[in-house]
């Protein structure tokens, strides 16, 4: 038997759960733990504020597809942290955040910066606990990465007594969890080839956590093997490659009248992983509730996720990949009907990618061509919360190999610490962060953490001076009369040199070209500040004629 600390046994049981990184902020709350990873395997990699720790965290759990992990002290630092876990749990991605929290002789006295974490995050995550005993820090552990990956996948807290880490104990680490897949039966997949077989304009609907490479692989086959059109959930639009004959664009926000038909013409729809939430549905208005009238087959991880919006024709309780397998390689009727439908799809898919061309010296048009032809097969594109974001995720098309890392909850501020974490994940590969300049100053400090750890990504910045998303509401609302949506930046240039990137503003659209070879030739990542028009809102949409649709 060894004795450590609990500290210690803590560090030890994420190693026998094969964490090999972890995102924090250091505090004194959790001092036994620091220590304990001094001579781990588990690299810590030190952000600047707890919101880039749980944004980092999610965003490792949602590229790798192993939970994220993040540490952070108590009080302050928690509440801070709670932004990542919103995004976590709508994203259905799995995560674990410890807290340090003070010494179980000192809770509910108030103690400084005490908190009630079971309180706090109960509703915010799967499940929120704490530890009050070294001895019970294996089986504790065990079970958050239990509960953080079965079913829906998404954020488990455990608050850290500083005593409790202090502590010591003879306990061993328990061995690594193994999460079951719940598995549809043989007459789930008879009634389902049934119902495509006799569907004239079927739409598989994809989306969710949980996905793995052979259920993505498995998702491309059974599509264009039989014609059948494929929507991805807003903002899962890698799950498939765009390139495939059968997408035909996501359902999220901003939702395109194609998507739009698609989801509300359907006969049958196939709803894999998804949660039926509030963009996918465009606000609940492209299905009766709570019996629509097309016949939905949901398949879902969790049970609890069966029901508890659209009541299914035919509810599956599977996880995507078990599914998908067992769908294996089913053949359907051959059906001009479901061929033309898929085709007539397509093609508006198609036809909605190109953007017009934008006023101003810098079209970004006529960029999001030339990085597509540009970029690797492999990129990584990761993104925040803003108009900005339309560029990236309705403008380009993902390959088979690349990854899309963004918020389905809408957060600002996630781009750059995604990013920071897909590198530390794959140094090799290319990872361009997008944002505005509103959504990137939520954490432009985690341009520190990428100077430190070596691990710098291509950060494109659209400055357009103004928070650009509520100013297309507010024009829309109260047209003309401007309030709070302007913004006075810093130079962002200077700002991302200072932090050992290289960057360059770039003022029309002859420069870009030549600035992002350079800036992907940089060994030290790149930021791009590119000067866009303020008069667009969005791509489509300029201010006078959002005043406009209201007069």
């Amino acid at each position: 038997m060894v004795e450590r600390s609990g500290g210690e046994l803590l560090v030890a049981c994420l190693e026998a759960q094969g964490v090999t990184t972890a995102f924090g902020v250091p505090g004194e709350s959790y001092l036994a733990v620091l220590d304990g990873l001094v001579d781990s395997g588990v690299r810590y990699v030190s952000c600047r504020q707890e919101g880039g720790v749980t944004y980092a965290a999610e965003a490792w759990g949602k590229l790798t597809g192993r939970p994220g992990v993040g540490f952070v002290t108590r009080g302050p630092g928690a509440t801070n942290a709670s932004v990542g876990l919103h995004t976590a749990m709508q994203d259905s991605t799995a995560m674990i955040l410890f807290v340090g929290q003070a010494a179980m002789e000192h809770l509910e006295r108030e103690a400084f910066q005490e908190v009630d974490y079971r309180a706090f995050f109960g509703p915010l995550v799967k499940w929120a606990t704490q530890i009050e005993s070294a001895d019970r820090i294996p089986e504790l552990i065990s079970r958050a990465f239990a509960t953080a990956q079965s079913g829906r996948p998404g954020p488990v807290v455990i608050a850290l007594p500083e005593n409790v880490l202090s502590a010591r104990s003879v306990a061993e680490p328990g061995r690594p969890v193994r999460i079951p897949q719940p598995s549809p039966s043989r007459f789930d997949i008879d009634e389902t080839l049934d119902l495509l077989d006799r569907a004239e304009q079927p739409l598989l609907l994809v989306g969710g956590g949980g996905w793995t490479p052979e259920a993505r692989s498995a998702l491309a086959a059974f599509a264009e093997r039989n014609d059948v059109p494929v929507a991805t959930a807003f903002r899962f639009h890698d799950l498939i490659d765009n390139d495939s004959s059968c997408y035909v664009g996501d359902a999220g926000v901003g939702m395109l009248p194609h998507v739009r038909r698609a989801i509300t013409e359907a006969d049958v729809i196939l709803a894999v992983g998804i949660r039926f939430g509030e963009m996918v549905t465009d606000a609940w208005t492209l299905f009766d509730l709570p019996n629509p009238t097309q016949t939905i087959v949901h398949i879902h991880a969790s049970d609890r996720e069966l029901g508890k919006v659209v009541q299914a024709n035919l509810p599956i309780h599977a996880s995507p990949g078990a599914f998908l397998a067992e769908l294996g390689g089913a053949t359907l009727r051959p059906s001009n009907g479901r061929s033309e439908w898929r085709t007539g799809l397509r093609s508006a898919r198609l036809a909605s990618l190109p953007a017009p061309t934008q006023p101003g010296p810098l079209d970004m048009a006529a960029i999001m061509t030339w990085l597509q032809n540009r970029v690797p097969d492999d990129v990584i594109f990761t993104n925040g919360a803003g108009n900005f974001s339309i560029w990236p995720n309705k403008h380009f098309s993902f390959g088979r190999g690349m990854r899309l890392l963004a918020p389905q909850s809408g957060s600002m501020g996630y781009g750059l610490p995604a990013a920071i974490a897909a590198k530390i994940a794959d140094p090799e590969r290319m990872v361009v962060c997008w944002a505005g300049d509103g959504d990137l100053q939520m954490n432009v400090q985690e341009l520190g953490t990428a100077m430190q750890e070596g691990a710098q990504p291509i950060v494109l910045v659209l400055n357009n001076g103004m928070y650009g998303t509520i100013r297309m509401h507010q024009e829309r609302t109260f047209p003309g009369r401007v309030s709070g949506t302007e913004i006075t930046n810093p130079d962002f240039v200077t700002l991302a040199k200072a932090y050992g990137f290289h960057a360059e503003r770039v003022e029309s659209t002859d420069e870009f070209a030549a600035a992002f070879d350079r800036a992907a030739a940089s060994p030290t990542g790149a930021l791009l500040e590119l000067m866009v028009p303020s008069e667009m809102l969005a791509p489509t949409l300029s201010i006078d004629e959002a005043r406009g649709a209201t007069s």
